[in-house]
């Protein structure tokens, strides 16, 4: 499969023509008939392996990322010709795979990295060749972030490192990770950080699965013992780790933003639509309440991913996210919350109890989605700390007094 005929001067016919010749060509008829049907469908006939081996031609095609340079694995073209594949492609529900490198990842390799790191991980990050994730929480270090104490030591032409990472969504099973490590202790907690790539295929790597209350283990802790990085996989300048680091994090919470469960797919649970699906065949929609409580949930979805097209046509002419991210995070947290919690009130006594099979996914979907969902108020920077954000950068307010501001972190109080 090879990229697609799409250029900046195509005209949006001329898209619609492109985009549905590749999708009669490229994705299965099955797939086609039954996402039609709904995600339920869908489901049925297309498993996440077969979607993990067919990916690869969706990546190939630039249709993953459009307005990304022909280079780095996209088709190079404006947000205004992105915005119609995508009408054209949303009815498939063809998921981006690879989230923590198409966002965490790549945004700090466009506002930071080199030419060379982002021709040498862009394009097999697109085709999920590469998974990635994301080494920054600590078991100190997590909503204060700069405290954190995993070191870097420079080595000749390489970094060697040492320290402990918790929370890391997807680490056994990826490739490489974002790193935030200190390299100069002598200087304050916001300074003297550097933001590497790491190849976790090496020695001094040790992945551990953490349970989830779902009984899944998307969550990992990982411990780094002399894993070394060559200094080419430094994104930045040594010690300027926070500024870069600022690009990921802003990327990160946009992702946790988007509505259901995301273009991540970890939020949990559907969103406002399939809420309105389940009180219908509950029986519970003739419900006048019932009815102004959907109706209410799915007025704010709407709200909140008219914000996130705003913020991803900013994102996509060049712009940053900036504080607006954290306002679509703090909303959304809550927002999904509240969606799936009361999806499950409507489904009743078949959200309470249910037979148990040999099948590891027994658990309703409804169900694992509401549990899920508790970890939105932590995950992409705590709700708390992004009304911080809120309140700093949007509303000027004074900021949080900090005792140790300008202090050597070698010299500030840990526990």
């Amino acid at each position: 499969m090879t990229r697609v005929e799409i250029t900046e001067q195509s005209t949006p016919d001329e898209v619609v023509e492109v985009v549905r010749a590749w999708v009669a060509d490229a994705v299965p008829g099955t797939w086609r008939e039954a996402a039609a049907q709904g995600r339920d469908a869908l489901r049925r006939v297309r498993s996440r392996e077969d979607y993990e081996k067919w990916y690869p031609a969706f990546g190939d095609s630039g249709l993953v990322v459009p307005t990304w340079r022909y280079e780095h694995g996209g088709l190079g073209v404006s947000a205004d010709v992105a915005r119609v594949i995508d009408r054209e492609l949303r009815p498939l529900n063809l998921r981006r795979l690879n989230p923590l490198g198409l966002h965490n990842a790549a945004a700090a390799l466009f506002a930071h990295g080199t030419e060379e790191q982002r021709r040498r991980f862009l394009p097999p990050m697109v085709r999920n060749d590469e998974k990635w994730c994301q080494l920054f929480s600590e078991p100190g270090a997590g909503s204060d972030l700069a405290s954190l104490a995993t070191k870097a030591v420079r080595s000749g032409d390489e970094w060697i490192v040492t320290g402990q990472k918790v929370w890391t969504t997807w680490a056994h099973v990826s490739d490489f990770a974002i790193l935030l490590a200190r390299t100069d202790p002598d200087q304050p907690k916001h300074k003297g950080m550097t933001y590497f790539l790491l190849d976790l295929h090496q020695p001094g790597v040790d992945v551990r699965p953490l349970r989830q209350i779902t009984g899944d283990s998307e969550f990992n802790e990982v411990f780094l013992d002399g894993a070394r990085i060559p200094d080419a996989h430094r994104v930045g300048e040594a010690g300027d780790g926070w500024r870069v680091s600022a690009s990921t994090l802003s990327s990160e919470r946009q992702m946790v933003s988007s509505s259901g469960s995301g273009g991540a797919g970890r939020l949990g649970g559907s969103g406002a639509d399939s809420l309105i699906a389940t009180a219908r065949r509950t029986g519970r929609w003739d419900d006048p309440l019932v009815r102004r409580d959907v109706m209410r949930l799915w007025a704010q979805e709407q709200l909140a991913e008219w914000t996130n097209d705003r913020i991803r046509a900013t994102v996509a002419a060049g712009g940053s996210p900036g504080a607006a991210s954290s306002i679509g995070k703090v909303h959304q947290a809550t927002l999904n919350q509240r969606i799936q919690d009361l999806t499950v009130e409507l489904i009743g006594a078949d959200a309470l109890a249910w037979e148990r099979t040999d099948d590891p996914d027994h658990l309703p979907r409804e169900v694992r989605g509401m549990l899920r969902s508790r970890a939105n108020t932590t995950e992409g920077g705590t709700s708390d700390i992004n009304k911080n954000i809120l309140g700093e950068r949007v509303l000027r307010l004074p900021r949080e007094p900090d005792p140790y501001k300008g202090v050597p972190w070698k010299d500030i109080p840990r526990s």
